[in-house]
């Protein structure tokens, strides 16, 4: 594979909830640990709601923030208008894009993702923000790790996905932003 692998990176409860007023609904330390070593080091794009509710750039990380606002300045945090302008900018990395939320980026991104790494939460919550529905039989499963936490008594399972064809990219030299 030429260039970076776009991947989506999200915790998820089991009624698809991911956020609840721009928050996590949980707290999962162990979670939040496997975020840290998934993507030191890596790219990740969030969407600018996203990006406030953690409140600073990643250390280790390049930071995009995808936004409407082609003028917003955020210290320590590149921006882009555009997933295409993403990719155009880091094309030729060869550190994966982690796509880290929210809901409306997760889903405009999703058909052009290569692999899923997911936190499974096993239990419903309350919610206005969701991970979007998607074919899981389009999907292997790579690896699947059970937790659970001591505190609250959740659990929750790291599982990776990888899609199983290609069928889904554009054509060389698509436009992806022009295909939704």
């Amino acid at each position: 594979m030429t260039g970076p692998q776009l991947a989506i990176l999200a915790a998820v409860a089991a009624n698809r909830v991911i956020g609840r007023d721009n928050a996590l609904p949980w707290h999962l330390p162990a979670d939040l640990k496997h975020f840290k070593a998934l993507t030191m080091g890596q790219i990740i794009v969030m969407g600018r709601r996203t990006f406030d509710s953690i409140g600073r750039p990643l250390p280790g990380r390049v930071n995009v923030v995808l936004t409407r606002q082609p003028d917003l300045q955020l210290p320590g945090v590149e921006i882009a208008t555009s997933m295409e302008a993403v990719l155009e900018r880091f094309g030729e990395d060869t550190r994966t894009i982690f796509i880290i939320g929210g809901a409306e980026l997760y889903q405009q991104t999703l058909p052009y993702c290569d692999r899923l790494y997911l936190t499974e939460i096993q239990q419903a919550f309350s919610g206005d923000t969701f991970f979007p529905a998607y074919a899981r039989d389009a999907w292997q499963e790579i690896s699947r790790e059970i937790q659970q936490d001591d505190t609250s008594g959740l659990t929750y399972h790291f599982v990776v996905l990888d899609r199983k064809s290609a069928s889904h990219l554009p054509p060389t030299g698509a436009n992806p932003a022009a295909a939704q």
